[in-house]
């Protein structure tokens, strides 16, 4: 039971909420302006439900999406729960084009531009490709973690990370089978194996890997492979880390998830009671929709859903 639910349930922090998702349905949970709590849920299509989700390698484009495309799309939309005027509001085409210019602004910063910075190395210091393609990864992983640090110091960002934070805890305590209540909830750890920090910092692993191993390549094939070569970077990374979490009972498995949950450190803050019930709230509406047949008490694995209070 516990190990087919891993690789299903996931999450991601928003403006004053969280997402969770499940295999079909991703719902978030998003604490107003008056402090009531909306619920927004979706069905999945598409590739969640395609012969992907359940091949090898392939299926970490699913993970791929729900960083770039899918947690965009809800972060976008609880940022317009915060605010009353239209037309602060992000809606329609400028959705669409906010999803685009963020997929295309991770691509232009954490893949062409440390590519760059190899062929500059390679050219201006007469390093060879090996050597210049290690320090193109160096770069890379540098910017990853530079990146969350410098955005981490924004007060509203802190808040982010705060509930980050609970979504964790929250599929912890879920995960444990305990009974999900804040006062439960918050007892249990910040970090989790299934992290998409985690997964930037295994994806930034892997392209040092394939990418030295391509040698020397002219600057617009260099460019080229570092797009073409997103998905099986990223392919390798998710069938890693998905490993790593099923197998977390060897201690030389946790020795080799260490660094992964030390950067969480950097993503994650202490949530408050008021994050902990948004958390739930999410988990809750998803978990109901996924298994409609399982009511009430017959939810053993989840313990008592809990209602929050909102005004």
């Amino acid at each position: 039971m516990k190990e087919e639910r891993l690789p299903s349930y996931g999450g991601q922090a928003l403006m004053e909420g969280v997402l969770m998702r499940g295999a079909k349905t991703a719902a978030a949970a998003v604490r107003k302006p008056d402090g009531s709590i909306e619920i927004i849920r979706e069905d999945l299509h598409g590739i969640y439900l395609s012969r992907i989700r359940k091949t090898p390698f392939l299926r970490g484009l699913i993970g791929m999406w729900d960083s770039l495309g899918l947690g965009t799309h809800f972060l976008t939309l609880s940022a317009n729960l915060q605010t009353e005027k239209e037309e602060e509001k992000i809606e329609g085409p400028a959705l669409v084009l906010t999803l685009v210019f963020s997929i295309v602004i991770s691509v232009a910063l954490f893949f062409m531009l440390p590519a760059l910075a190899g062929q500059f190395t390679e050219k201006t210091f007469g390093w060879n490709a090996w050597y210049s393609n290690l320090a193109e990864g160096v770069i890379r992983l540098i910017l990853i973690i530079l990146y969350i640090w410098i955005i981490g110091r924004q007060k509203d960002i802190r808040r982010v990370f705060a509930y980050h934070g609970a979504e964790h805890k929250t599929i912890n305590a879920f995960e444990d089978g305990a009974e999900l209540t804040p006062v439960c909830v918050s007892k249990y750890s910040l970090e989790h194996p299934r992290c998409g920090t985690g997964f930037l910092l295994t994806v930034a692993i892997f392209s040092i890997i394939i990418f030295t191993l391509l040698g020397p390549l002219s600057t617009f094939w260099r460019l080229a492979t570092r797009v073409i070569f997103i998905p099986l970077v990223v392919g390798l990374a998710y069938e890693y880390m998905r490993w790593t979490a099923n197998n977390l009972d060897r201690r030389w498995v946790r020795t080799l998830v260490r660094p992964n949950l030390l950067l969480q450190r950097l993503t994650t803050q202490e949530p408050d009671e008021g994050m902990l019930e948004v958390a739930i709230a999410a988990f809750n509406a998803m978990y109901e929709i996924e298994n409609k047949q399982m009511e009430g008490s017959q939810q053993k694995v989840s313990g008592v859903l809990y209602k929050p209070e909102t005004p």
